[in-house]
Parts: C-alpha cells; sequence; structure tokens
C-alpha cells in the first residue's frame, strides 16, 4: 500500500516473535515469516482502536533477514539494529502520517515517541494462544 494518508504501523518483528514462548528460537526465519503471514489481515481490517486499511512494515533482524514481502505487509530487513531502522522509520513518517509501533521494548517505545509516534503491544497482534 503506498497511500501516504493510511497509518503507518511498525512491528518489531524480533520483540513481537519473543513475546510468545512457542520455540521460536529453533527457527528465527520461519518464526518471522509466521508472524509476517499473521499480519496480512491487520492490512486491511486495522488494529483494535484503529481501522484499517493500514500500511504495515515488518522489521525483522539477525537470523530473519531475508523474509520476501507480501501482499499488505512490506519486510524491511535491517541491516544492523531493528531498533535503529524502527526509530528511522517513525523519524521519517513525523509529522506527516500517524505511526504506530508495535513493540513492548522501552528504550525502543522512547526513542519513536520522542517523534510523535504511538505505541502498542505485542498482543495487539499476537494475542496467546488459548491455554
Amino acid at each position: 500500500m503506498s497511500d501516504d494518508a493510511a497509518v503507518l504501523v511498525i512491528v518489531d518483528g524480533a520483540n513481537v516473535v519473543g513475546s510468545v514462548p512457542d520455540g521460536w528460537w529453533r527457527d528465527r526465519h520461519g518464526a518471522a515469516v509466521r508472524l509476517r503471514d499473521a499480519l496480512v489481515p491487520y492490512a486491511t481490517d486495522g488494529l483494535p482502536g484503529l481501522p484499517g486499511p493500514v500500511e504495515l512494515v515488518l522489521v525483522v533482524e539477525g537470523a530473519a533477514r531475508g523474509v520476501a514481502s507480501v501482499a499488505g505487509v512490506r519486510v524491511d530487513s535491517a541491516p544492523g539494529s531493528g531498533d535503529d531502522l524502527i526509530a528511522e522509520l517513525a523519524k521519517a513518517a513525523a509529522p506527516e502520517r500517524e505511526c504506530v509501533v508495535v513493540t513492548a521494548d522501552r528504550g525502543l517505545r522512547q526513542r519513536v515517541e520522542a517523534y510523535g509516534a504511538r505505541c502498542v503491544g505485542p498482543r495487539t497482534v499476537r494475542p496467546l494462544p488459548p491455554a
């Protein structure tokens, strides 16, 4: 989606994947692919309290680099720190458009909120599986 009016939602892939202890550490690339695929409906449906469509960007790093984009979810592989790339994306979006960052990382939250981004937690896009 290239509509500049759409809210930009940036997903901290490492943080969101790591929020559910489902064995992701055995296959970080596969976990990022599963997250990417789970994000697709949010592109059109939006997030809780944020109607769609939204522009979704999944930021991956380390062993998860190289995950391909799909319709509805652009995947950006960070050359270094995923947090640095997320902060750059949030800064570039401000102040022209609304930006929401999905992360539980307190340091990253402070960085992107300084640019005017709003933050929501990983459960927004990755609810816990039923017990």
